[in-house]
């Protein structure tokens, strides 16, 4: 295979890889739009969009490892080809989630509409951002935008502990509330994971442009924030004094 065309194979994994990503991106707004207004036919279109979106998982995971086989790769052109790998099967969870968050309407079609403490549309416009920023990242090989999205997960893990915290309740002291209050949190969680993919896609990123491994990074970081605590409260060393002479 020369260059020229080994690019242009390069180019078109890159345009199915998007093409994907905007499948897994609009099944994602329609399952909102559809626990928004409880419509069920959009939740259909849901169901279409997951069994194209895991076909062209199966062809653009094919096709990655068609040209892993083939060219043999090396240094940014593999982890250009290991990154799409990696955000296609990110991309086709995504795609579960927007399916799962559209079962759960369709689980509340025979319940009463009920105000519960959760803003689940603020929530997934939230999640949807990130998968959108992460998605951009992408397409312009920006590592800083890669990294905001990054910076993003915090504010989403926060809304899900304030949905389980506010929900949870709900169902203990409102029992005739507990199935609509149990789908909003699984929707909650739904759209959880959806940042959580919209993350690893950016780090992703991040890997295939600087070739830096980011993963983890909360750890890491919240490891040498309890390392410098933990220097901070050591008492300080003894002084000593000199005897006079």
């Amino acid at each position: 295979m020369t260059r020229i065309r080994f690019q242009q194979s390069l180019d078109d994994l890159k345009e199915n890889l998007l093409v994907m990503a905007g499948l897994a991106e609009q099944a994602i707004q329609r399952a909102i739009e559809a626990y928004r207004v409880r419509d069920l036919s959009i939740c259909d279109l849901v169901s279409r969009s997951e069994v194209a979106i895991n076909r062209m998982e199966r062809d653009i995971d094919q096709s990655a490892l068609d040209l892993l086989a083939m060219e043999q790769p090396m240094a940014i052109d593999l982890r250009f080809i290991l990154s799409v790998i990696k955000i296609n099967a990110d991309l086709e969870r995504v795609g579960d989630a927007a399916k799962s968050i559209s079962d759960r309407v369709r689980s509340m079609e025979q319940m009463a509409a009920i105000d519960l403490p959760v803003d689940i549309p603020r929530m997934a416009t939230l999640a949807a951002d990130m998968v959108r920023k992460s998605l951009q990242a992408f397409i312009d090989a920006d590592a800083e935008l890669a990294r905001t999205v990054l910076l993003m997960d915090d504010a989403v893990d926060a809304m899900n502990r304030a949905a389980y915290k506010s929900l949870t309740k709900v169902m203990e002291e409102q029992s005739e509330c507990a199935p609509q209050a149990l789908n909003a949190l699984m929707i909650s969680r739904s759209l959880e994971r959806v940042a959580d993919h919209a993350t690893n896609i950016a780090e992703d990123v991040i890997f295939w442009v600087q070739g830096a491994d980011v993963r983890h990074h909360k750890s890491v970081m919240a490891n040498k924030l309890q390392a410098q605590q933990a220097q901070q409260t050591q008492p300080p060393p003894p002084t000593q004094t000199t005897k006079a002479g």
